[in-house]
């Protein structure tokens, strides 16, 4: 670890945007699935480094609302690297990692679903790092189900039209209790958000590369934080 940030100027929380596997795995004449098994893996890495580092929240956007279009086969494979991840989860919990899963968990199998509500009741009270894994998440489908909750709300009386804040409004959605993200990290050679936590993002620091998602290594997360640090955040101010 060479990281010369200092500790008062890391994140607090980190958004990943693992992109690339496909066009990882299609470079080199592999199946896609290779890709992303390889991404996986990365994954896995850097999550270990950046809980090393002492970054308290971190968030890895692995399967949008909108990855269901892909073809079957390469959903399919996504969904068994999944399901494979949660049976090693365990060593996360090993380390005092609260794990979170940020979306709609019904359209899984039963399995994945059964075994991410039991990762999230065991590490609920843990607080050495806070892993977020968003998993058939969409950012506009996040703020359309609070937005519904705070309809329901109001039709049962328990909510008026002036109790609706921002603040009020965040703890509607999937990271209810999280803070914001202060830095959004997204390789592969892409300049967009992709429906990634938009309302968390909203001051959010961005840096982008061209690296892709497989080949990214903790030297390129070095590098990120180290932009990150140099920014000057004035959130609107002077």
């Amino acid at each position: 670890m060479d990281l010369s940030v200092q500790k008062d100027k890391l994140p607090v929380h980190v958004g990943f945007i693992m992109d690339g596997n496909g066009r990882w795995a299609k470079k080199r004449g592999l199946p896609r699935s290779l890709g992303h098994k390889e991404g996986a893996a990365v994954f896995k890495k850097i999550a270990d480094y950046c809980l090393d580092l002492g970054i308290k929240y971190i968030t890895f956007y692995a399967f949008s609302t909108e990855n269901w279009k892909r073809p079957a086969d390469e959903v399919n494979a996504i969904m068994d690297l999944f399901d494979a991840y949660l049976d090693d989860v365990g060593k996360y919990a090993a380390k005092k990692t609260r794990i979170v899963f940020l979306g709609d968990k019904a359209p899984f199998r039963k399995s994945i679903r059964d075994k991410m509500i039991d990762i999230e009741n065991k590490t609920r009270d843990f607080d050495a790092m806070t892993l977020m894994l968003a998993m058939n998440y969409g950012g506009r489908d996040d703020i359309v189900r609070a937005a519904k909750k705070a309809v329901q709300l109001a039709s049962e009386g328990y909510l008026k039209p002036e109790d609706i804040t921002e603040d009020m409004f965040s703890k509607l959605l999937y990271t209810e209790g999280m803070p914001d993200v202060d830095l959004v990290i997204r390789p592969s050679g892409e300049y967009r958000l992709s429906n990634f936590l938009i309302w968390q993002c909203a001051y959010a620091e961005y840096y982008f590369s061209d690296v892709l998602w497989p080949d990214f290594k903790t030297a390129d997360l070095d590098k990120a934080l180290e932009e990150y640090a140099s920014r000057n955040r004035r959130f609107g101010g002077v």
